[in-house]
């Protein structure tokens, strides 16, 4: 695993992605003054922005690459923040898709591509990891009750009918 953005995780079989730039700003107020340099105030820190880039080939990777795009599509969609961490471990913080794009090329008379570049813009929206393990909790009991409880529910049917 190289990154995990929630429960999408980049690694070869997904879209692996050739770099990380990670922008890091921070807010400063300015006071104009006459006859001298202006005069700056730190007031905190600013936006985090994390862009991944990367290339994949679908025919080389198959099907699971043009279906991880749709995946970061629909997350993108969602509206919701993610929690993003590195694989090695460390914790970056809960992150929104701010931008995704890609681009097709080297394409088959079919129209489908040989050739895809990829750019992922996330931006930081916690103000802390504590802030950011209360939000895992309520995502991880949500995808509980929405997907897990009806999948064990369809299951104990399946298996209720076969023993029958």
């Amino acid at each position: 695993m190289m990154l995990a953005l929630g429960l999408f995780v980049f690694h070869l079989k997904t879209l692996p992605y050739s770099s990380l730039k990670r922008d890091l700003k921070y807010n400063w107020a300015e006071n104009k003054r006459i006859g001298l340099r202006s005069a700056y105030q730190y007031l905190g820190k600013g936006d985090d922005l994390i862009t991944l880039s990367g290339k994949v080939s679908p025919e080389i990777s198959g099907i699971s690459s043009q279906l991880s795009l749709f995946a970061l599509e629909y997350m993108a969609a969602s509206g919701r923040a993610w929690p993003l961490i590195e694989g090695s471990g460390k914790i970056y913080g809960m992150y929104i898709i701010d931008s995704f794009n890609y681009t097709n090329s080297e394409l088959f008379s079919d129209g489908s591509a040989r050739s895809i570049d990829f750019s992922l813009t996330l931006k930081r929206v916690d103000e802390s990891l504590s802030d950011m393990f209360g939000d895992l909790y309520e995502q991880a009991k949500e995808l509980y009750d929405t997907k897990v409880t009806p999948a064990l529910t369809s299951l104990k049917a399946t298996v209720e009918s076969i023993s029958l």
